[in-house]
């Protein structure tokens, strides 16, 4: 039987809006180079940005809780003038902590 994943974690919150507003510059950054720059993906990232700092200002520190918290949330998002959906958002988000954690998401390992 395999060994399960241990759980990522952030450090506890400092600034959880300094946090958001990073995530929202580097998923917008994120959206526009991995298609095409939309307007809607502003608003994505602004959303996807306020999920995670009230999840953090609740504080989850989990990353696969907050992965699943946007994912939850975004649910609500019209992505229908979006190449996107909650899942591309939410992984995005998740490849972007991870590599402010020095994690490499390149290939699974």
């Amino acid at each position: 039987m395999a060994d399960p994943i241990s759980p990522i974690t952030l450090p506890p919150v400092q600034d959880a809006q300094q946090e958001a507003d990073w995530l929202a510059e580097a998923l917008h950054h994120w959206l526009d180079e991995e298609f095409i720059p939309e307007p809607v993906n502003e608003q994505i990232a602004r959303r996807a940005a306020q999920v995670f700092a009230r999840q953090r200002m609740e504080g989850e520190t989990d990353v696969g809780e907050l992965v699943v918290a946007i994912v939850t949330e975004m649910q609500a998002f019209d992505f229908s003038k979006s190449f996107y959906s909650e899942f591309a958002v939410a992984n995005a988000v998740s490849d972007l902590l991870l590599s402010s954690l020095g994690i490499n998401t390149c290939c699974g390992y």
